[in-house]
Parts: C-alpha cells; structure tokens; sequence
C-alpha cells in the first residue's frame, strides 16, 4: 500500500480548449512549492494531479499545508492506492484507516466509479467497503446524513483510492495564467488582502510601496516586508518596488491646499506606479480601498484618483465592509502585521478636513501649481527593488 494526495481541479475543470494551459500553469505552481520538500512523481488525469512522494521521510503533512495555499485546487485528498480489486481494496484499507476510524462513532461511504469496466457500481462499492468497516470496527454505526467520518472510494483508471481526509483547496484559478499587476502595498489591512484576492484570480501580483523618511520609520519598511513574506505562499515570488516619496510630499504640503493633500498625493502615486507598471510589463494596478472607507474612498474621490491611471485599476474590496476584509486578512496571516504601529506615508501630512466630494477640475488646478514632474522621474530612478520567494528573500 503507498499514499499518495489527488490534487483536484476547481474552476479550471470547466475551461474548454484552454483548458490543458491552466493545468501547465497548475502544475508547475505546484512542483514549486513541493519541490522544497523532496522528490515527487506526477501524473495528470480525469481533472486531478496525483502527487506521489518518491521518499517515505518526506513530511505530508507540510505537502498538505502547503497545497491548501495553491490557487487552482479544488481539493486536497490524501488517500491509499490499491489494485482495482475490490478483496484486496477491503482488506488493506481497514489498517489504513484506523486513525481516522478509532474514535470516530458514525461513518459512511462514498463510492465513485469513473472505470466503468470495474465489476461493482458505485452503491454495490459502497455496500462491500462499509460492511468491511462495520466488522473491523463494531463501535461504529453507519450515517448517511451527518456522519463523523466519510470514507471516499474512487475507481479511477490508473487504481482504487481510498481516503478519509479532504481538505478544500484554496479554489481560484493558478497564479500567473492571467497575467501581472502591480499593487499598492501601504502596510495596511487592505491591501494585502486585495493581493490575495487578485492572485486567486490567476494575476501574478507585485508590490510598489512609497515610503518618506524621517516622517516613516524603517520599521514600517520592515512592516511591508514581511506582508510580502507572508504573501508569497498564495502568490509566488513577489518583487517588491520601494519608492522614496518624501520630496514630492513635501512639495504638496508646500504648494497645494491643505483639503486636496491626500487626493493629490493618491494620483501622484498612481503617475508613479503607472510609470513602473508600463515599464515592467504589468497590465493593471490593484489598490485595497473599499468604498466609502475613509474620505480618499469616496465615489468622486475614488474618480479623481483614477482620472490619473492610464491603466485599469483592479479593487477587488470596494464592496467589502472592514470585517468581512479583516476575516481574510486573519485568515492569510497577514492581520497581526498589518496593525503594528508603524506609520506609512499615506497618515502623513493628513489633512484636518479632506474634502470628500473632489471635482476633478479644481483638483488638477490645485495640483498643477506645482511641477511635479521632475520629482517624480528621480522618484521613479532612486527605487529600490526587493525580491521575495517563499517566506525569504532573495
């Protein structure tokens, strides 16, 4: 007997003739983030990845975690491979269920036959194994409706599976089959959910950060950093751009109204983001406002903002209240760094009475009393470039 995990599709077992780049883009995806862990052969079938260890000290209990974080799965199902024998099926699978069978009190049997060459149906399947399992274990009683454990049988074409375990998978569709973006990263709550959220829609998703020192401390650098640490396991390798923005803000404390500062530094934010964007090949922005949030998230304001993007601007939590964002952001760890109390810029020089309902001529006004083009074009050349893999930099 060998265990084995069938990785099954989510969504991408819908797609049509374009299904079989999803499963390549899958696959590679997962062999990433296994490949750390040991040796593993493959095999791709019937809308599931059989991922079978080549060494019996390799931990799956780290492949299990780390497969629930690899978007494009369904399901995680680790399960015992036998010979499509239903005698043999009978008698080797009740020591391999003995863990999750010992304390349990009521079960029940799922039998799925995709060969349909194999002798039993699915209800006679189910009918042997369970009768198997009553007499190994005569503390168990059988409940179709609510039961403590369910074991799975599936007659597939390449053996019989058996499991007591499934896990759902982070569902979504795999990283990098929709393309790049590059998000906003402010060190918030928000923002790095609206990365999760992206990256489960398939985008490859890196960073760009404005920082200003003195008025920021190296601390809230630190802060982002390891939001990008901790994002990696959903989205991959994150580059992270680090953009020095305090010229350009103390230029518009200098030069603009005081009602406009946080309205105006969000476009000139957008300019410089659109700048690395086009550079580096990335097709949209993605930002973590939710709407009517705080005063820069308002419907005008959001439409001043954008007015300065040449690119689509992705925000996947406009219509999200703060707990449902704060839900996923505990749920992906990301929660406990995201409220340490490091400042980033967008706190500073915040205005006393930010102006809520912007018109976009009085703010491209406002903001034209100042150049800020050559700011901008250093800001852009002084950025720093971070690279992130998997929970390390690189």
């Amino acid at each position: 007997m060998k265990e084995i995990i069938m990785a099954k599709y989510g969504e991408i077992a819908l797609k049509g003739l374009n299904k079989s780049t999803f499963e390549d883009i899958l696959l590679k995806n997962i062999k990433r983030r296994l490949k750390p862990l040991g040796s593993f052969n493959y095999t791709r079938k019937q809308s599931t990845i059989y991922i079978e260890p080549c060494d019996d000290n390799i931990d799956m209990g780290e492949v299990k975690e780390r497969l629930k974080t690899v978007f494009g799965l369904g399901a995680i199902q680790p399960s015992a491979v036998f010979q499509k024998d239903m005698d043999e099926v009978k008698a080797q699978c009740i020591p391999y269920l003995k863990d999750a069978l010992d304390l349990a009190r009521t079960f029940k049997v799922e039998a799925k036959r995709s060969d349909k060459s194999f002798p039993l149906k699915s209800p006679d399947i189910q009918l042997a194994l369970g009768d198997a399992i009553l007499d190994a274990y005569p503390n168990l009683k059988v409940d179709v409706h609510d039961p403590e454990v369910t074991v799975k049988c599936e007659i597939r074409d390449i053996g019989a599976y058996v499991s007591a375990e499934r896990i759902i998978g982070a569902g979504g569709i795999p990283v990098g089959s929709s393309g790049k973006a590059l998000l906003l990263l402010s060190g918030g709550i928000d923002s790095p959910v609206a990365a999760y959220m992206m990256a489960k829609r398939g985008l490859i998703v890196d960073g760009i950060h404005f920082q200003s020192p003195p008025y920021t401390s190296e601390r809230a650098l630190i802060k982002v950093q390891t939001l990008c640490e901790k994002l990696t396991p959903y989205c991959g390798d994150i580059r992270l751009h680090c953009v020095p923005f305090t010229e350009i803000q103390e230029a518009l404390r200098d030069n603009c109204p005081e009602e406009f500062f946080t309205i105006i530094m969000r476009r000139l934010m957008m300019k410089i983001a659109n700048i690395v964007a086009e550079r580096d090949g990335y097709g949209a922005l993605i930002t973590g406002e939710s709407m009517g949030q705080v005063a820069s998230q308002t419907l005008k304001a959001i439409q001043c903002t954008d007015a300065a993007s040449k690119l689509p601007v992705f925000r996947p939590v406009i219509g999200m209240d703060k707990k449902e964002i704060t839900d996923i952001a505990r749920k992906i760890d990301t929660f406990e760094t995201s409220i340490l109390p490091y400042e980033d810029c967008c706190t500073v020089f915040t205005p006393r009475h930010p102006k809520t309902r912007p018109v976009l001529s009085e703010i491209e006004e406002a903001e034209s009393r100042f150049d800020f083009a050559p700011l901008i074009e250093k800001a852009v050349k002084e950025t720093v470039l971070y690279k992130y893999r998997v929970g390390e930099e690189y």
